[in-house]
């Protein structure tokens, strides 16, 4: 297990040092997606370059005031419910970084070895403490079509973590380790 803190973008090459148990603190720009901007980005034309960015599964609280948006909450939501996307996703948008919660399945695996990608873990419940690492909120798209935890949200964080490299991009996944033992 080794500790690196990062700058987005991602290369491939640094992409590829990371193993599954490895701990991430990564400062840069994520836009977060759900279930419907997932569904939105693969059907409508994107006004933003993902591929320069970390996805993350989050729906979060979000509160406006007189200078802009703010981040009340911004936890996890739950990936595996993103698994029906995410490998024509990574293809589409090229995405290096996803960070989720509870782990994605064997398409995911997949694509993100084929697309040189890793999936990286957010302690549940910590939404107030992942708030405070986003230092700015950038844009927000799809806030009427969508509602507030569902539209897409660019954030730009910093020394965002701990994440655990749960799934790399050599087809290692911590959660393949965790049900042998079960």
């Amino acid at each position: 297990m080794t500790e690196y803190h990062i700058n987005l973008p991602l290369t491939d090459e640094q992409v590829k040092k990371f193993k599954v148990g490895d701990i991430l603190y990564v400062s840069g720009n994520v836009f977060t997606a759900r279930d419907e901007a997932h569904h939105t980005m693969l059907t409508k034309k994107v006004p933003f370059d993902p591929s320069n960015m970390a996805l993350y599964h989050c729906g979060p609280l979000m509160n406006k005031n007189k200078t802009g948006w703010e981040v009340v909450s911004a936890g996890p939501t739950t990936s595996s419910r993103m698994e029906i996307f995410e490998d024509r996703f990574l293809k589409k948008f090229n995405v290096k970084l996803i960070i989720g919660k509870g782990g994605m399945g064997k398409n995911t695996q997949k694509a993100l070895q084929k697309y040189i990608s890793i999936y990286v873990s957010y302690t549940g419940g910590a939404g107030a403490l992942a708030a405070d690492k986003v230092e700015r909120v950038i844009d927000v798209f799809w806030l009427d079509e969508l509602g507030m935890p569902e539209a897409v949200w660019l954030f730009r964080v910093k020394e965002y973590g701990p994440l655990i490299v749960s799934m790399d991009a050599h087809g290692n996944s911590i959660y393949d380790k965790v049900n042998k033992v079960k």
